[in-house]
Parts: C-alpha cells; structure tokens; sequence
C-alpha cells in the first residue's frame, strides 16, 4: 500500500446522499478476479446520466470524492474500495460512512474523512472551481479560499495509511520482535516445535507409526 500523508488536486463535487455499495460498483462487475479495470465501472448508472460530475471534464481524474451522508451503505463488497481506487480517488469526505466501507477504505489506502454537513456543503461549493488538500499531518481539510476543517481519524489507522502499511506490512514491521520471541520459544518450550515427539504420542496406542 503506498503511503498517503496529504491528498491534494480537484474534487468531485458530488455530495449524494445515502449512497451504497451497488451505485460505486454494479454487482455485475464482481466477477472479476482482479482490481484492475474496476474503476471503468465505478458509478456505471450514475454516469448513465446526462450531466453527470464524473464525466465532467472539470473533474476528470479528481483524487477527492465530496458525497453525502452515509457513503457506502449496503452490502460489504470490499470491490467498492478497489473501484474508487481504481478510478484515483485517494480521499473520500462525507459526513458519514458504513462502517464496513470505512474499513474496506483504509485497508485499501483510501482515506474516509468525516465532516459536519456545514463543511461538506462548504467544499461542495468551492470545489467548483478550487482545489482541495486534506492533509493527515495537520488532521486539516483545506482549500484556496482560506476554508480550514480540523477532522478525526483513529491514530493507529492515520499511522497505517501515512506509513503504507496494510496487514502485511504490519506484520513484517515487527519482524525483529517476532524473531526474538520464536528463539525465546525455541530455548524455553522446545518441545512446541519437536514435531516427531507430538507425533510419537499421537499415535501411541494405534499400532501406527
């Protein structure tokens, strides 16, 4: 996962409301086996639609999604987070999101920033014409227009997302202290590893070897 300390460039200045994972990504695109391309479907019925912010030239290959309330609702396919990275978006801002897709977000390097509705209608409006920065050093979502909104995010996921770490790089960030401990083991409780000795006694009784 590639580390994220700010998002900065043009936004999407959507700010639909109630928005589930069906709209982000058609269940018909699930049944790829890879991320890639996903994004050609990202938002399929909403840019069926003349008009529509995600075909606008303005905003084409914007880094910022500004949507509404409840981003994400609906069914837990993580393909909605691998469509909107597909598509470049690195940030999303919304008042709310599911809580699944909050999850599927950061796993996949996308950064959920939550606002009050009075910021989102704010940005909705600048975005029109200005670029926006939400920068995870300073927690602060900002745009040329001197406009500052201080947001919350868990520290251990800003740490993951700033430092690009996902589950398997948390892991092996602590592989000095994993190596210890498995010597530890090895020295104090040998017999854990002493596979022949486990299987002697499994089999003791049963006329097996």
């Amino acid at each position: 996962m590639q580390p994220v300390t700010a998002v900065s460039g043009t936004a999407y200045p959507w700010g639909a409301k109630n928005i589930d994972t069906d709209v982000i990504i058609p269940a018909h695109w699930l049944k790829t086996i890879t991320r890639a391309g996903l994004g050609r479907g990202a938002f399929e019925t909403v840019r069926g639609q003349p008009g529509n912010v995600f075909d606008d030239p303005r905003y084409a290959g914007a880094p910022i999604l500004i949507a509404g309330d409840n981003f994400g609702c609906g069914s837990s396919r993580e393909h909605a987070a691998w469509a909107l990275a597909d598509m470049g978006v690195r940030a999303v801002i919304a008042p709310s999101f599911s809580d699944i897709f909050s999850g599927n977000a950061f796993k996949n390097g996308i950064v959920p920033v939550v606002l009050p509705q009075e910021a989102i209608d704010r940005l909705l409006v600048a975005a029109k014409d200005q670029p926006v920065t939400v920068d995870l050093e300073t927690m602060t979502v900002t745009n040329p227009y001197q406009d500052r909104f201080d947001f919350h995010l868990d520290p251990f996921r800003r740490r993951c997302l700033m430092e690009g770490l996902d589950e398997i790089g948390m892991t092996l960030a602590e592989d000095t202290a994993i190596s210890k401990f498995e010597g530890m083991m090895r020295e104090h409780r040998p017999w854990i590893e002493d596979r022949s000795g486990y299987a002697s006694i499994a089999v003791e009784g049963t006329g097996r070897t």
